[in-house]
């Protein structure tokens, strides 16, 4: 059973991440992003990282698949899962140690789902450029949107 400084020092090696890790990983979930905005989607992307492997990456799937809950994080998250079942691992373990690189801050929905699984987020890199993807988008028709009603008097 490991000590508690030896598990304090395990986790500051897992968590503590190089300015040169830090915009590799970033690089890699704003592709993720571009690639949802051009596939008609809110641009998030996100990687989960546990040991410097990539576990599970995502981008928004909302309007592909007309299911609200396939949110950058939710298709990562599953990734992660399938991940631990193809190896025989512990989610919880594997989690404690994975870390989220996300262009957007998660949703609630997201931020919960994160939360119980015990991952650490990484927020606040490039946030500039998230806005603009963002802005990029809702700028743009969305084909998916409901038809406007127009009530009858």
């Amino acid at each position: 059973m490991a000590t508690e400084a030896g598990r304090k020092a395990e986790l500051e090696a897992v968590f503590s991440v190089s300015d040169e890790e830090m915009k590799r990983w970033m690089s890699r979930a704003f592709e993720m992003a571009g690639e949802a905005l051009r596939g008609g989607e809110v641009p998030v992307g996100c990687l989960l990282v546990h040991r410097q492997e990539v576990v599970g990456k995502g981008r928004n799937e909302v309007n592909q698949t007309k299911n609200a809950t396939r949110h950058a994080e939710m298709v990562a998250l599953d990734q992660l899962l399938d991940w631990c079942r193809r190896g025989n691992l512990d989610v919880r373990d594997v989690c404690k140690r994975t870390v989220l690189y996300v262009t957007v801050e998660p949703c609630v929905m997201c931020a919960a789902a994160l939360r119980l699984m015990s991952i650490l987020c990484v927020p606040g890199h490039r946030a500039e450029e998230a806005v603009e993807m963002l802005k990029t988008f809702y700028k743009q028709e969305n084909p998916n949107a409901p038809k406007p009603k127009t009530r009858k008097d």
